[in-house]
């Protein structure tokens, strides 16, 4: 177990704390952490170590609301709903901003294992397909079709750049309701890069899954816990337990 970004003057034994898997964070040492944390990142934070926390700490720290704590665990990070499940007194746009961010930054992991096979000279992968779904690509002045993988780079770079826009997004902890039609709209995109990959490159898209279940936790984000995505606009069948 690490703990890290603390603030300066923070005491050494808030510092670094070692432990055995069968040991557990003291509660009020991880509230302590907790309240001390003050961030502008302090809901991606969460969002980010929600993934591979404890769900007991996990717990703690969305029951609290003080963001901002830096702590790593290695355990699993399959209880999809502990994850993307809106805390009580969290802004619902941010909370989607933030996990819409953190599935761009793990996407690019997806997009690397594809890059060797997704060939544009693949019969399946010389333009945006998934099943017998053809997609244009947005990324031009009008939309076009693209080789599937040059499809996938666009509509990552640009929902990150959306995301990332201070027109759009200028702060961490509010939206501007004027920017909420965009969460469906990158919803909506981002799924196709998985519905290729599980249509055309299942074996990646297996390995991958079974490493991060980024799916899952898509698919609980935009069609469970908030609406982005229409069920008619789902075409990979359901094969997952949600676990819900």
């Amino acid at each position: 177990m690490v703990i890290n970004r603390n603030k300066k003057g923070t005491r050494l034994e808030l510092k670094t704390v070692d432990t055995d898997s069968d040991d557990k964070l003291d509660d009020s040492l991880a509230e302590k952490l907790i309240r001390r944390a003050e961030s502008s990142l302090a809901v991606q934070t969460v969002i980010q170590h929600g993934i591979v926390f404890c769900h007991s700490l996990f717990a703690v720290m969305l029951k609290h609301i003080q963001w901002g704590a830096s702590i790593v665990l290695a355990v699993d990070n399959s209880d999809i709903e502990a994850i993307v499940r809106l805390p009580e007194g969290v802004d619902p746009a941010v909370w989607q901003c933030e996990h819409l961010r953190q599935l761009c930054l793990q996407l690019n992991q997806l997009v690397a294992l594809l890059i060797p096979e997704c060939l544009p000279s693949n019969e399946d992968c010389r333009e945006m397909k998934a099943g017998e779904w053809q997609y244009l690509c947005a990324a031009h002045v009008s939309p076009q079709p693209c080789s599937a993988i040059d499809y996938i780079i666009h509509t990552l770079d640009g929902a990150t750049a959306l995301l990332n826009s201070s027109k759009f997004f200028p702060s961490r902890a509010t939206i501007p309701m004027a920017s909420h039609k965009h969460f469906s709209s990158i919803a909506r995109r981002l799924y196709r890069i998985f519905a290729h990959s599980w249509f055309h490159h299942r074996e990646i898209f297996d390995d991958f899954e079974n490493e991060t279940c980024l799916y899952k936790r898509f698919l609980f984000l935009s069609t469970i816990e908030f609406q982005l995505i229409p069920e008619k606009l789902i075409t990979i069948p359901q094969v997952f337990d949600m676990g819900v």
